[in-house]
């Protein structure tokens, strides 16, 4: 039968295949447009799946908040250039827009499918990485930040005893900085209750052991070698946890005291509640 080349044409603005791989479907399907979509959307899945064992390394990290949700989207790819192509971009804001719509809370196969069907276009490995969903209460507030080109991104949830404070500019403002002051130094917790006391007994028993192997301290007194160890723990709390990091604005004062200054002006008590970091290929 004969193929009208305006079908050719938007087979292959609608699935990114060759002009005569469009046409040569567009004839074993009789000219039927759907089907000839789909035997292209086997053939192209069958080439994603020959590069499925290539490492999708590189990516972007979408961020969308919504009145009191926040959705953090990981899409992982191989290379950093289609990471920058417009299509990606687009269906990663698309991807966050759609799990906020329909209160999807983690990746599922309507969102996968979306992802599989770009790389049978582009012709390139990648993956929906993660989905993660955030939930802010009516005394707390989202912030967001993304770096640079999308390789980390954020989400801080901030709470104030005065639902009035959380409106106000300069918490607005120091809500976002506490969210790239995470970016920067990727703490590993909130504070110390929130560190795993197994990981903690590993570091010490890290620490007694170089301890052990240190000539200088070979001769002193346990109690001495005690002291010492407390202070490499804590010193190791202090850089892993974020209320005890210097803060990025003021590295003289810790995060939790840059809190307590602004509570002390803005007359309420702010929290950081929770966060979110997500990095590209971790």
């Amino acid at each position: 039968m004969e193929i009208k080349a305006s079908d050719v044409k938007a087979l292959r603005e609608k699935t990114g295949a060759g002009m005569m791989e469009c046409k040569n479907a567009l004839v074993e399907c009789d000219g039927d447009f759907a089907k000839a979509e789909k035997k292209l959307k086997e053939k192209g899945l069958a080439a994603v799946e020959k590069r499925s064992d290539r490492a999708t390394n590189e990516g972007k990290v979408f961020i969308k908040i919504k009145d009191n949700t926040a959705v953090l989207v990981e899409i992982a790819s191989e290379t950093d250039f289609v990471a920058r192509n417009p299509d990606f971009i687009a269906l990663g804001a698309e991807i966050a827009d759609i799990a906020l719509a329909k209160g999807y809370e983690g990746v599922n196969d309507e969102l996968s499918g979306m992802v599989t069907d770009l790389a049978t276009k582009i012709r390139e490995n990648m993956s929906l990485k993660r989905l993660m969903v955030k939930k802010a209460n009516a005394n707390q507030m989202l912030t967001q930040y993304i770096h640079g080109d999308g390789a980390i991104g954020v989400v801080v949830t901030m709470g104030a005893d005065k639902p009035e404070v959380l409106a106000n500019d300069e918490f607005k403002a120091f809500a976002f900085t506490i969210a790239l002051h995470i970016a920067a130094f990727n703490p590993l917790a909130l504070d110390r209750s929130k560190v795993d006391p197994a990981a903690v007994k590993e570091q010490e028993e890290i620490f007694r052991k170089q301890m052990e192997n240190d000539e200088k301290l070979k001769d002193k007194p346990a109690n001495v070698m005690e002291n010492i160890l407390r202070g490499k723990i804590n010193k190791y709390l202090s850089d892993i946890c974020l209320m005890d990091q210097g803060y990025v604005k003021d590295e003289t004062k810790s995060v939790a005291k840059a809190i307590a200054d602004l509570g002390k002006q803005l007359g309420a008590s702010i929290t950081i509640d929770d966060y979110v970091y997500f990095k590209v290929g971790q």
